[in-house]
């Protein structure tokens, strides 16, 4: 079998919770779980996450037909299917990109009727339809393309089929992406038509950066395990789901005492690279749920962001992510052949969106049935290889967002480039050489050599007109918005304009709690900004990137590491100094007091009295 791999940036979205071919979708609600009666939601967010909690999915970008058109697709494990918008819709939801117009299509072929597909009225083509426990639904015809990604992969063109919707209801009509990618067992899936030509191993892997953080990766086609990482057997009899087989957990090194049938139940444990938490069997999460109580005692238990669910926070945990294992326990999970996987806080908490330093647990009872259904949350920071044709799934502890340099570090080899090493051609001021990082419009590639500190760009408008001027403030959200940052982080330095030209001067700058960009998140930035992949109102026109420049993160001098210190030991100092002060002041005039007092009898010289 070839050997080629596939690495692909996940590109940022907003909005709904996405879902296999049994799911739920809701906008940051959390699942009824319950598909047929157990239903597996998928979650996937961005590559350049703010927070997991605010961005509910991840898509990355997929090309079909010839010339190519380009959609914006959330990827799901749990699907089967991977369908995008048909141009004659009757019932579509305005998304991020175009319709899929086949008649554009010099490869468009429609997949006719056959005695293995539900046809059309008209008995000549293919259908499909996936309802959803919410009552949102996808329908449409079967249509056959070249699909590929772009400037992301070497991976030539390859035909595929998939489903061109007519009919779209409930969130997946509202939704901004355009459609699914499905990664799930079926013969449906692209992973499974990518496999059947032999264009990659029967293998993937996905990788979700940190909370706070974002970053991440997609490789299709397998890879050598790094060094450390732990495997589980995975049975495709068992369920039709990518399942694991845990045995047992343990908080703070101690195992709940529960059996391992627990996390047998139903479909078994599930791994659902999309679903937002975790969802245990009723004895397993209250019996987790009491076991983190009992170890963060330390803490005060808060109301959740939420009223209509009755979440378990805490306050007082402080801003610092890294040092939340300083105040919550470890958590392992053991599998059947005793290997373990390791969770750190960030893998079971998700942040409190109204209390500052507060956190919540991201794991709840599963009222539904007895399946162990294992979301995104729990791999934070985690590679996690699907490997179908040995039927394991393997997990390796790393940084996600800079996951090329980790596998580098172990000796893995790595996947190609995400995005060619070319620059940019658009129409661009002339630009001097910046004196350190990268040179403006010098294209980063899959990645940078030192951690970023500051992402420039310009970002030139033509408006229609002329007499229109933006709001700066609504400027700064949106532009916040389509790369994925929070408001604070996205500064507009400069605006200016002349007749109906404008020039605007952008920064991005690290998010509160991180010091640096992750150099997946810078890259991707760029991408999307040279691509025109960022969607702005109409009112501003089309854009064009003119000029770019990423910025090293500036060392800080002793005084800015040390000023915490220097302050603290200077206010000791002054009190000390003022408290010595005092007690001399007190002293002295106790003497004084004291000198003055004569006894009964004594001699006291005479005093001649002033002339007045």
């Amino acid at each position: 079998m070839i050997l080629r791999l596939l690495l692909l940036l996940l590109l940022l979205t907003r909005e709904i919770i996405t879902a296999g071919d049994c799911t739920t979708r809701s906008s940051l609600a959390r699942p009824a779980l319950a598909c047929g009666s157990t239903m597996i939601s998928s979650l996937m967010g961005h590559l350049q996450v703010s927070s997991f909690f605010e961005l509910s999915y991840y898509t990355t970008r997929l090309s079909i037909g010839t010339p190519p058109q380009e959609f914006a697709l959330i990827v799901d494990t749990g699907s089967t299917v991977t369908y995008v918008p048909c141009s004659n819709c009757q019932q579509c939801g305005k998304h991020q990109d175009p319709r899929f117009q086949p008649h554009l299509s010099s490869t468009y072929q429609p997949v006719k009727c056959n005695a293995h597909c539900y046809c059309d009225t008209a008995g000549k083509q293919c259908t499909y339809q996936r309802r959803y426990a919410e009552m949102s639904s996808s329908t449409g015809v079967l249509g056959n393309d070249l699909v590929s990604f772009g400037n992301e992969s070497e991976l030539t063109p390859q035909r595929a089929v998939f489903g061109c919707e007519t009919v779209e209801t409930g969130d997946l009509f509202s939704q901004r992406a355009d459609g699914i990618m499905g990664l799930g067992r079926g013969y449906l899936s692209l992973v499974n038509q990518l496999v059947e030509k032999h264009v990659i191993d029967d293998s993937f892997s996905l990788c979700y950066g940190g909370m706070g953080v974002g970053g991440g990766a997609m490789i299709l086609g397998s890879i050598a395990s790094p060094t450390g990482m732990v495997f589980s057997h995975s049975d495709p009899q068992r369920s039709p789901y990518y399942n694991i087989k845990l045995k047992e957990i343990h908080v703070a090194g101690k195992p709940l005492k529960l059996r391992s049938s627990v996390f047998d139940g139903r479909h078994g444990t599930v791994l659902d690279s999309g679903t937002t938490y975790a969802y245990l069997p009723a004895k397993a999460f209250l019996a987790f749920r009491d076991a983190i109580i009992n170890n963060v005692r330390s803490l005060k238990k808060i109301q959740g962001p939420d009223p209509n669910y009755h979440d378990v926070c805490f306050g007082g945990a402080g801003w610092d992510i890294a040092k939340l294992s300083e105040v919550f326990p470890k958590v392992d999970m053991v599998f059947g052949n005793k290997q373990k996987l390791s969770l750190s806080p960030e893998n079971y908490l998700f942040k409190h969106t109204k209390v500052p330093g507060a956190y919540c647990l991201g794991v709840f009872e599963n009222k539904n049935d007895e399946t162990t259904l294992l979301g995104g949350i729990i791999v934070r920071n985690t590679l996690v290889t699907y490997d179908r044709e040995k039927n394991k799934l393997g997990f390796w502890k790393t940084n996600c967002s800079e996951l090329w340099k980790q596998l580098e570090d172990t000796g893995c080899p790595t996947p190609a480039p995400l995005v060619p090493q070319n620059h940019n051609t658009t129409p661009a001021v002339s630009p001097s050489l910046a004196p350190s990082g990268l040179p403006p419009n010098s294209f980063p590639g899959k990645k940078i050599e030192f951690r970023v500190g500051v992402i420039m760009f310009n970002m030139s408008f033509s408006i229609k007109n002329s007499s229109w001027k933006p709001n700066f403030t609504e400027f700064e959200e949106l532009i916040a918005h389509e790369l994925g940052m929070n408001t604070a982080q996205v500064h507009l330095l400069n605006f200016t304009s002349s007749g109906n030209q404008f020039l605007a001067e952008w920064a991005i700058f690290p998010a509160d709690s991180a010091d640096y960009i992750s150099n997946t998140t810078a890259v991707n930035i760029i991408t999307r900004l040279r691509d025109h992949h960022v969607q702005l109102p109409e009112r501003f026109g089309s854009y064009q990137l003119v000029e770019w420049k990423i910025e090293p993160q500036k060392e800080r001098t002793w005084w800015q590491r040390n000023y915490l210190a220097v302050a603290a030991v200077a206010s000791v100092a002054l009190f000390l100094t003022l408290t010595s002060i005092a007690l001399w002041f007190v002293w002295k005039n106790n003497r004084q007091q004291s000198g003055s007092y004569k006894p009964v009898g004594v001699t006291i010289p005479e005093q001649e009295l002033q002339p007045l």
